[in-house]
């Protein structure tokens, strides 16, 4: 086995597709499924076997593709050290930023960050911050931005806190949300249940969800069409959405607020890398 064999049995066990693997790596499936035939003959048992849905791995499958991710991830530290062992800053940081982070903050920040380091390259991976935490605990991302509060074993920075906005095409009072047509949109369990939470602590009834869509960005084009109001974060209003907007609070007065965190293992800012990067974050924080 090699670097390519880990890489393939990684995401053929994420996928449990040979299609959907072939795919995602621009090769063809029957030179995927040679290659998957010669490590099964290599360690003389079966990877996997087919199910009504694609795929499964036997046991020994699921033991050697732990081997595979464990060679993977000693690969690429050792990469990264002898990236570091000269006295500039130099290689490539692996970010892990939740969506809506990475759409709204994260490019303003690689741009200032660039023009302070520009021999620093970046492998980024957005996603829901379940997924980001994920990568955190499989060492995969160096450092990673989340929303919410998680738990997490090795060192994290607050980097802002968030206030949620109703927000509507027209004026509105918080009184009259109960009768409002409501828009909602996929977004990570954490969000949900913030707004879920204070819903349920200012009504008796729940809201009047007319419409469920798939990304924040439709829902506000939703409510500036008078189709319905939503409820956002701060971080993805812009000044030209000309939407009428009412800060959220809680029943003793504060206002609701969502924490965004910078989390990473202490042991990564032996990489200049990500020294670099975490101590310009807490310094623009």
């Amino acid at each position: 086995m090699d670097e390519k064999d880990w890489i393939f049995l990684n995401i053929l066990h994420e996928e449990k597709s040979i299609t959907r693997t072939a795919e995602r790596l621009y090769i063809s499936q029957p030179a995927l499924s040679y290659r998957l035939k010669n490590i099964e003959a290599e360690f003389g048992v079966a990877l996997f076997f087919k199910t009504k849905k694609g795929i499964d791995f036997t046991s020994e499958g699921d033991y050697i593709v732990k081997y595979a991710e464990e060679m993977q991830r000693k690969l690429q530290q050792t990469k990264d050290h002898v990236m570091n062992m000269n006295d500039g800053i130099n290689g490539t940081l692996r970010l892990g930023v939740s969506s809506n982070f990475a759409r709204y903050k994260l490019p303003e920040i690689l741009k200032r960050f660039s023009k302070q380091y520009p021999d620093i390259q970046f492998n980024l991976n957005t996603g829901w911050s379940t997924e980001i935490m994920s990568l955190l605990d499989s060492s995969k991302v160096h450092v990673g931005i989340v929303r919410n509060n998680y738990q997490w074993k090795g060192e994290k920075s607050l980097l802002s806190q968030e206030r949620l906005y109703l927000i509507s095409k027209r004026e509105i009072t918080i009184e009259e949300l109960p009768s409002l047509p409501f828009i909602n949109y996929h977004t990570d369990n954490s969000l949900k249940n913030l707004i879920s939470d204070w819903w349920h602590d200012q009504f008796s009834s729940p809201p009047r969800i007319t419409m469920e869509v798939d990304k924040l960005e439709t829902c506000k084009e939703m409510v500036k069409n008078e189709l319905g109001v939503a409820i956002i974060p701060e971080m993805s209003l812009q000044p030209n959405d000309f939407l009428h907007k009412l800060c959220l609070k809680d029943k003793q007065g504060p206002p609701l607020q969502r924490n965004t965190w910078l989390m990473y293992d202490a042991n990564f800012l032996n990489l200049s890398v990500v020294k670099a990067f975490v101590d310009f974050l807490v310094k623009e924080r």
